[in-house]
């Protein structure tokens, strides 16, 4: 499982994996760009991972998508179930997708019997909470350049892979799916990709995003794009 420690140090508390504490259940299996819940319903069960990504949205009053999150291998989604009331949420599969997945009712038994699975989904519930408040710190504080800037270390960070050529590589997120996480256009990530390259301090294609991080920071250390 990958999730931040909420504690370091001394006070350091043990993240527990909730798959420890999970039996083996039921598989399903999506095409990309299919949707695996969606709004008006809540998702009736807890799902993990097993192979490919998963995008959490949810739909502004507006009608615009906002990206909350992607989701890959090992991580779960749709915690919301527990909460059994319907919710403004998508999940959608962004390649071939295999998920297992736990009904909302036999998890609540699970936890009732097995105290350490209660433990390890508020835990996961915490560490989502906190990473959603930084995220609404930087909505309030910075502009949309460092912005796109952290998203691109976040994902790099959480779903990238080392390059041959020092960068990290990690899925070709279109400019569209960018926009809706960062919380603007897909001109404008278009825009600041373009320029993010000429700095080479990223290269992207159809298949594949690579991001220089050691660039990227150093670039937002000396004033940005615009220094």
């Amino acid at each position: 499982m990958r999730f931040p420690g909420v504690l370091s140090g001394a006070n350091a508390i043990a993240i527990e994996d909730p798959l420890a504490h999970l039996p083996v259940s039921a598989i399903g299996e999506f095409r990309r760009n299919e949707t695996i819940y969606g709004p008006g319903s809540a998702p009736n069960a807890l799902f993990v991972v097993l192979a490919g990504k998963v995008k959490i949205c949810r739909e502004t009053a507006d009608g615009r998508q906002v990206v909350m999150d992607v989701y890959q291998t090992d991580e779960f989604f749709g915690e919301s179930s527990l909460l059994g009331a319907p919710l403004n949420e998508l999940a959608v599969a962004l390649d071939s997708v295999r998920v297992m997945y736990w009904n909302a009712k036999d998890i609540r038994e699970l936890s009732r019997r097995r105290p350490e699975l209660s433990l390890a989904l508020m835990q996961l519930a915490v560490g989502r909470s906190l990473d959603f408040g930084n995220r609404i710190q930087s909505f309030s504080l910075e502009d949309i350049e460092r912005r796109l800037v952290r998203a691109l270390l976040r994902f790099a960070k959480r779903l990238g892979v080392p390059a041959a050529n020092g960068g990290v590589e990690m899925i070709a997120f279109t400019h569209e799916l960018i926009s809706q996480y960062v919380g603007t256009s897909r001109e404008i990530v278009t825009h600041y990709m373009n320029a993010l390259r000429r700095k080479r301090c990223l290269d992207y294609s159809r298949k594949s995003i690579i991001v220089f991080e050691r660039e990227l920071k150093d670039l937002m250390e000396q004033g940005g794009l615009s220094a």
